[in-house]
């Protein structure tokens, strides 16, 4: 995260960042992520699966075998180190952060969500868990690239409702082993694996200019990430 924040050359105090959800997980660093990101004045969080367990961690001390085996078992230990070391306010902070977050975000006719939605009908009427955890949209948005790209159908496939759809949640590793952001029809897929082998990516969405994290498993020599 703080080599993608420092090489966009962002401006915390007036820039907008949209971070598109799962910061936590897989990595050491889920508390000193969110420490970073509460320097961002203007910031919005959409809340992602890997957030909504920690968020649920934070709250109730929920500890889920589904989380823990998905990476969850690193974030759980790192805020288990700040408890042992007095740190209970940091915890009070991130739990705010997340609590304040939003499933989605419109912008300029842009949509912003972690994992998807059914774009047959309005946003603001599906559930939290299907706009965290969808993967039809990028499925069907790759079936419309295929066919723009075959010369049988022209860009009129795509998501109707909005010019252009951000979303994370499913690294495109197997079909960008390039580590690149993908664009299918209308659809950004901006998750390049940065829980796994990949790179994490944030995007100028006025210039569509990208800047990447090096292989994140390079950062943290000796530590497995999500396996």
């Amino acid at each position: 995260m703080t080599q993608v924040l420092q090489s966009s050359g962002i401006d915390y105090n007036k820039d907008l960042l949209i971070c598109l959800g799962d910061t936590c997980d897989s990595w050491p660093d889920t508390p000193l992520c969110f420490e970073e990101l509460l320097k961002i004045k203007n910031l919005v969080y959409i809340i992602g699966n890997h957030d909504s367990w920690t968020q649920q961690y934070l709250k109730f001390g929920l500890t889920p075998q589904i989380w823990t085996s998905q990476g969850g078992r690193a974030t759980l230990n790192a805020y288990i180190n700040l408890l042992q070391n007095g740190e209970e306010e940091q915890l009070q902070r991130h739990l705010v952060l997340l609590e304040s977050g939003v499933y989605y975000h419109e912008l300029d006719n842009m949509l912003f969500v972690h994992g998807g939605f059914n774009w047959h009908h309005p946003i603001a009427g599906q559930s939290p868990y299907d706009l965290m955890w969808d993967r039809d949209l990028i499925t069907v948005a790759g079936y419309w690239q295929g066919r723009i790209d075959k010369g049988v159908a022209d860009d009129t496939e795509r998501v109707q409702d909005y010019d252009e759809v951000f979303i994370g949640h499913t690294p495109t590793s197997r079909i960008a082993p390039d580590l690149k952001p993908v664009k299918l029809s209308n659809v950004w897929c901006l998750d390049q694996g940065a829980r796994w082998e990949g790179k994490l990516t944030l995007m100028n969405i006025d210039t569509y200019e990208y800047f990447q994290s090096d292989i994140v498993s390079t950062l943290y020599p000796g530590e497995h990430g999500r396996k």
